[in-house]
Formats: C-alpha cells, sequence, structure tokens
C-alpha cells in the first residue's frame, strides 16, 4: 500500500495526475493496481487525507546526468474510489511524536509531517488499515 502528499488541485475529482512526485520510504515501488490514500498538501492549501484510489499508470522519470544522489521520481495517475468520512491531517497526527512507538498514525507523521517534502510512500499494513478507517 502507498499514500502521497503533494497538491491536490481538485480533491473530490474522480481521478488525478500527479507528474515528478519524489519517491520515499520503498515508494519507487509503486505499481499499476495500487491501493493508494491522497493526502493534499497544507503546505500548498490542502487539507490532509482527500481520497482513497486504485493507481492506474506508472511512469518511472529518468534520472539527470552526472547528479550523484537523486530521489527517484514517478508519474502516476490516479482512479478515486472513495472519499473520507472524516478529516485526518497534520493537526490530528502532530502529536504522535514518539517515533518508536509503532503506532500507525506515528509512522503517517513520520512519514508525511515530520519534514515538508511532498512525496509518495510505502506504508505498512498497520497504517492502510488505520486509513482505511476514514472511509
Amino acid at each position: 500500500m502507498f499514500a502521497i502528499k503533494t497538491e491536490v488541485g481538485d480533491p473530490p475529482a474522480e481521478s488525478f495526475a500527479f507528474s515528478a512526485q519524489k519517491t520515499m520510504y520503498g515508494g519507487k515501488h509503486i505499481a499499476r493496481g495500487d491501493t493508494i490514500f491522497v493526502f493534499a498538501s497544507e503546505n500548498e492549501g490542502g487539507s490532509g487525507l482527500v481520497a482513497r484510489g486504485i493507481v492506474a499508470s506508472v511512469e518511472a522519470i529518468p534520472r539527470r546526468p552526472g547528479g550523484a544522489r537523486q530521489t527517484p521520481r514517478v508519474s502516476i495517475t490516479v482512479s478515486r474510489t472513495a472519499l473520507p468520512r472524516r478529516r485526518l491531517g497534520r493537526s490530528e497526527l502532530k502529536r504522535f511524536s514518539d517515533w518508536n512507538d509503532g503506532r500507525a498514525e506515528t509512522e503517517l507523521n513520520f512519514k508525511f509531517y515530520r519534514q515538508a517534502t511532498n512525496k509518495i510512500a510505502g506504508i505498512s499494513d498497520e497504517a492502510a488499515a488505520f486509513l482505511g478507517g476514514f472511509f
């Protein structure tokens, strides 16, 4: 399972296209057919969790020549399958900062809000089950 935090122009849209997104925490392994949870980045004016979807397409972005350390990037399209019933964003996850407590909320806070970078990240089964409870 995966989650993405990025700018989302139209949160209730039926589909989304995200170009050249950074991947971290195993996000580079995303593939067509994977489930993904979409977070609209609060740094971009969003409100946190806005959708669950299925990855419709993935295209790896080639690395630029000469760069020693480059974060892998991918472009994806997502078909929305559900809208959340309640809010989940930075303010709800902020208090979960004991990085070693093993909680799904802490994993999400660590991966998406410890640093401001927008990204696609792999998430654990526990985090996916936690997010599934919002739909």
